[in-house]
């Protein structure tokens, strides 16, 4: 336990550190003028905490007294802990009112009486033990709940991928966009959806086996979600070979222009595919919707119009997008 001892007369400081060696306490330090005080109160361990465990502390000090000395040392967030016990030869009532109204935790009148001296320096480290151990709970509880919380953002983040591909799964997808159909019915915006199929999938399967089914699902996916760039775009696996594409603030043209791009990446992938009577490579069909939202309907309307066009674009040969009319009934 170290302990500083301020007081502007050596013969006090000695005999104060005597009585404390006595008792064993044996990490003292002193200091007689402000200056001296302030190079012990501005020490910090490897923890960035003072070292300080009890403050004896005279009144009647130069440059400034003790009762300033207190205030100043109440008020620093890394000293505030520290017991302070004044001591002093004033003896007056409000003298003691002063001393606890600056922050002090004692006061003890001179002549120092060995007896009650000591035990009000017990009192006060037990007051800065059980302060530390309080603090110490405190900080592991802090500790404890930020990896709960990460532990669970964690979960929360897994359980809203999918599986196979990493890509959002379709919780994360349903939630998505009903975030941004309201969004977009708020600012009046055109919402963009895009249903993607990879084309003769089945066929893939059988011919390939189920191994290369999946590495060739995790291809497409990564091809995808590179064109989710913005935090308002999300692509997500629907379920299956199929994949969804949420694209904010995006009209008809600008929808186009993506699912276009989504198109030629997968197949410039070269995924070879013998089993395909589209294309001796793994290609993909598109239905393309956009919409912007009224309070009255329903986003599965975007959903259906996006599957409409997409079953369009499988009837048109595949490897191709089609799109859907703009006009959606109120539900």
């Amino acid at each position: 336990m170290r302990i500083l001892i301020i007081d502007d007369s050596e013969d006090v400081q000695v005999f104060i550190a005597t009585l404390l060696r006595l008792a064993g306490y044996t990490d003292l330090v002193t200091a007689s003028t402000l200056g001296e005080a302030a190079l012990y109160l501005a020490e910090r361990d490897d923890r960035g905490c003072s070292p300080l465990d009890l403050i004896l502390l005279d009144v009647m000090m130069p440059q400034m007294d003790g009762y300033e000395l207190c205030r100043r040392i109440k008020a620093d967030p890394s000293l505030q802990d520290i017991p302070v016990v004044m001591v002093t030869a004033k003896t007056k009532s409000r003298d003691l009112e002063e001393a606890f109204a600056a922050g002090a935790n004692d006061y003890l009148t001179k002549p120092i009486e060995r007896v009650e001296f000591m035990a009000r320096v017990r009192s006060a480290l037990r007051l800065k033990q059980e302060m530390d151990t309080r603090k110490a709970h405190e900080l592991e509880l802090e500790r404890k709940s930020a990896e709960l919380e990460a532990a669970n953002a964690r979960l929360r983040s897994l359980s809203a991928l999918d599986g196979l591909t990493g890509i959002a799964n379709r919780r994360a997808f349903d939630e998505f966009l009903e975030r941004e159909w309201k969004r977009a019915i708020r600012k009046a915006s055109s919402l963009a959806f895009i249903m993607v199929d990879i084309d003769h999938f089945k066929g893939y399967n059988d011919r390939y086996g189920h191994l290369a089914g999946d590495e060739c699902l995790k291809q497409v996916a990564h091809t995808l979600a590179a064109h989710a760039k913005r935090p308002g775009d999300l692509v997500a696996r629907f379920g299956g070979e199929e994949f969804g594409v949420i694209l904010a603030d995006t009209d008809m043209a600008g929808a186009q222009s993506v699912a276009e791009a989504m198109r030629r990446d997968v197949e410039a992938l070269a995924i070879v595919h013998e089993a395909s009577a589209t294309a001796p490579v793994v290609t993909i069909s598109l239905g393309v919707a956009t919409h912007v939202p009224l309070p009255l309907e329903t986003s599965e309307r975007l959903v259906m119009a996006a599957d409409r066009a997409l079953y369009q674009a499988k009837s048109s040969g595949r490897n191709r997008f089609a799109v859907a009319g703009d006009f959606l009934p109120v539900s």
